[in-house]
């Protein structure tokens, strides 16, 4: 396979001595993704929509009508028919895969001030870089659908927060000798889900199984490429420690199967897969230790299968999820030190408003603040994004908004997202 030159960044380290990080953190010496493929098997049938949350809809592709009978479903197995771990491996490897994401970071220097009231002059100088990520993935369809984390092809998570990648390789074969471009036909930040699309045929899709009938203490394995493709088709095992564990990422909870079978960096979007060899769970992050004096092992956690079914099944025939509400902002949290600073409130400014969205036909602007919505005070962007999804696309909300001195209130009708808010 090619092997390609690339920066490497660190990514921020956690504030608190044990933190969620995600499997697909960038590395001093390796930006890797955490992924475990899924043994998996795509049916023809009626593609269903999930709604919630925001998503980004990949490229305008062609195979969006033709994936429109693509749908992913799960499948019972039988109680006489456990393999050993040799067995699952042997049967889920072929459906393994590895994922090369290359993202382009630009460094801005300004003398503005950060809130651009004024201030410092001076000239704007930017430095662009390359930054490769990897991470694992699982073959879906015969044909080149994969299935991997959203985190490994959409930067979100570094301090550098890169956004979608630039561009994505798919790598597999046993010595991960074949290469193929990819093309993002969807992906869901919220669900750290995406799915990619290769010029393939023949391949060996995964088989998936029942996330819902996991019970603590049944035997896992785990198969992904943990620190990079030198250790491509890594296979590890442990048992399922826990179902429907609730675990905080950032400004959002996932309910999670947690494992002690052994994740890393480079083993997002790979499979779980039970005693039968089906995919259970997609691998998405770990418990890590951001202190000397913190010792943690064993703390794994993946994606139930059953609740990403669907939302894998809108990515493909929508290329995002259906039903999820957006304002149609860029904005950033006015903290208590900037509010007194410059005697403004505290709330979320408001950095840019996307044309034609519903925050600009509601009349919002470029640097207004928005201290409240339908009357619950809101200090932070998380704050915001929690209680615009208690709503749905459609839905009629009362913004209160501090503008040059000003506070007045406007009505905004929420609009679907189908791109990154």
């Amino acid at each position: 396979m090619k092997h390609r030159n690339s920066i490497f960044l660190k990514t921020a380290a956690a504030v608190a001595a044990m933190a969620l990080v995600s499997v697909s953190s960038v590395e001093i010496y390796n930006v890797i993704d955490n992924s475990r493929n899924i043994a998996t098997e795509w049916s023809p049938s009626d593609s269903t929509s999930a709604s919630e949350n925001t998503t980004e809809t990949a490229s305008e592709s062609s195979a969006a009508s033709a994936v429109s009978a693509v749908s992913l479903s799960t499948s019972t197995a039988s109680a006489d028919g456990t393999l050993t771990i040799p067995e699952i491996v042997e049967k889920a490897m072929p459906s393994a895969v590895g994922i090369s994401s290359t993202f382009t970071y630009t460094a801005q220097n300004s003398g503005m001030d950060y809130w651009g009231f004024g201030g410092m002059n001076g000239n704007t100088q930017s430095n662009t870089q390359e930054v490769t990520a990897t991470g694992s993935g699982i073959v879906m369809t015969s044909d080149g659908y994969i299935i991997t984390n959203a985190h490994v092809i959409y930067d979100t998570e570094s301090e550098y927060n890169m956004g979608k990648a630039t561009s994505v390789t798919v790598v597999m074969g046993e010595n991960y000798d074949e290469e193929y471009e990819a093309e993002i036909v969807g992906y869901d930040i919220q669900t750290d889900l995406a799915v990619l699309k290769i010029d393939a045929e023949g391949l060996t899709p995964a088989e998936f199984g029942d996330s819902d009938a996991l019970q603590v203490g049944d035997v896992v394995v785990a198969i992904g490429n943990p620190l990079g493709f030198e250790l491509y088709g890594t296979a590890t095992c442990g048992i399922v420690s826990a179902v429907n564990r609730e675990v905080q990422l950032e400004d959002r909870t996932m309910t999670l199967i947690q494992t002690d079978a052994a994740i890393n960096s480079g083993n997002s979007g790979g499979m779980l897969l039970n005693a039968y060899g089906q995919v259970i769970g997609i691998n998405s992050m770990k418990m890590g230790s951001s202190s000397s004096s913190a010792s943690v092992e064993g703390l794994g956690f993946a994606i139930p299968i059953s609740d990403a079914k669907d939302i894998i099944n809108s990515l493909i025939t929508n290329g995002y999820v259906t039903g999820r509400p957006q304002l149609g902002i860029t904005g950033t949290t006015v903290t208590e030190s900037d509010a007194e600073r410059y005697n403004i409130p505290q709330g979320v400014y408001v950095y840019s408003v996307t044309e034609d969205s519903a925050a600009e036909q509601a009349g919002l602007r470029q640097g207004d603040i928005i201290t409240a919505i339908d009357g619950v005070e809101i200090t932070t962007m998380d704050e915001l994004s929690e209680q615009k999804n208690e709503h749905q696309a459609g839905d009629t909300v009362a913004l209160r908004v501090y503008r040059s001195g000003e506070t007045f209130d406007i009505q905004m009708t929420l609009q679907e997202v189908t791109q990154e808010d």
